[in-house]
């Protein structure tokens, strides 16, 4: 592979690059990768359980969704996606170059030194700490743990066959803080739905990681795709049963609603779905659209929870 494409080419698993990514300077496009910029279905995922647990909120408390919260959580979920990402690759700046698919990333093909990845870390997160302090004093305590989760994920590969856990604990986390923005209080409905996403998350990156499953095992980096090897079908879809029953519960205890369980029986059919495509031997580009196919699994509960708040008021 050429190291030194031009950055205005897409990466394996990125979205194909658009007017605006072309738009940028030359000098600002290999930021804009380390941001995952070209790759939305990041922050998408990170994103949801934000909206999805404040909208069941506002359903749980007979109110309609709080539209400029909403759009602080998109900034939010922008900003610490690419601050993440950014602190990811920094960590992995070695393995990333001897995997297929990220040896051209930034960091490893020598387009952005470390020490500028550094500085774009802290400015990104500088960016979602502005953001979180727009929310009330419980949201932001509860918010500050995240980052040490999500911090912990690049060397979480190095010890444990378990980093989709890692990652889940982290990407979850906006189960609890949509609820605690919203109702600015914690119940069992977050916790259940922080479950959800936590099972959820694991499932979905297991098969991420199964585009990279023989370089890994070359690079001594582990993952729940090679745990599970042969019974990668039945561990995925249980974790996605799991997650479909917390997510159940949580409606319950949030007080029900046909919509809103309508909405978990749309994001039970999407993963069941997706469990019946799951092979061991998935080609990389089937397994990254699997992968992404999740955010439209999670936008299905979402609307389910933001109608259900609507419908709420009338009640």
């Amino acid at each position: 592979m050429n190291l030194s494409r031009d950055a205005s080419e897409p990466l394996p698993d990125a979205a194909p690059v658009g007017h605006l990514f072309r738009l940028l300077p030359p000098v600002a496009r290999p930021f804009a990768q380390l941001a995952r910029l070209d790759r939305p279905i990041g922050w998408q995922l990170l994103l949801l359980p934000c909206w999805q647990s404040s909208a069941l909120a506002a359903a749980a408390l007979h109110e309609a969704p709080d539209l400029r919260q909403l759009v602080l959580f998109f900034l939010g979920a922008v900003s610490m996606r690419g601050a993440g990402s950014t602190f990811n690759d920094y960590i992995d700046r070695d393995i990333d170059a001897k995997v297929e698919r990220t040896r051209a990333r930034p960091l490893p093909s020598g387009r952005v030194t470390s020490r500028a990845a550094l500085l774009f870390f802290v400015a990104q997160s500088l960016v979602g700490l502005a953001v979180l302090l727009s929310f009330n004093w419980l949201t932001v305590g509860v918010a500050l743990i995240s980052p040490l989760i999500y911090l912990a994920y690049p060397f979480a590969k190095r010890l444990t066959s378990w980093p989709q856990a890692v990652l889940g604990l982290a990407f979850a986390y906006g189960a609890l803080v949509g609820w605690t923005a919203r109702a600015d209080s914690l119940a069992p409905p977050a916790f259940l739905l922080y479950g959800a996403a936590i099972c959820w998350t694991i499932g979905y990156d297991t098969v991420y990681a199964l585009q990279d499953i023989r370089d890994d095992a070359r690079a001594g980096v582990r993952s729940t795709a090679r745990l599970f090897g042969a019974r990668v079908r039945p561990a995925v879809g249980a974790l996605y049963a799991a997650a479909t029953t917390c997510a159940a519960l949580a409606v319950f205890e949030a007080g029900g609603g046909i919509y809103a369980y309508a909405g978990v029986l749309g994001f039970a059919a999407h993963l069941a779905w997706q469990t019946r495509q799951i092979k061991v031997d998935l080609a990389a580009q089937e397994a990254l659209g699997l992968f992404r196919a999740n955010r439209d699994a999670g936008l299905l509960l979402f609307a389910g929870f933001l109608a259900q708040s609507l419908a709420s008021l009338h009640s």
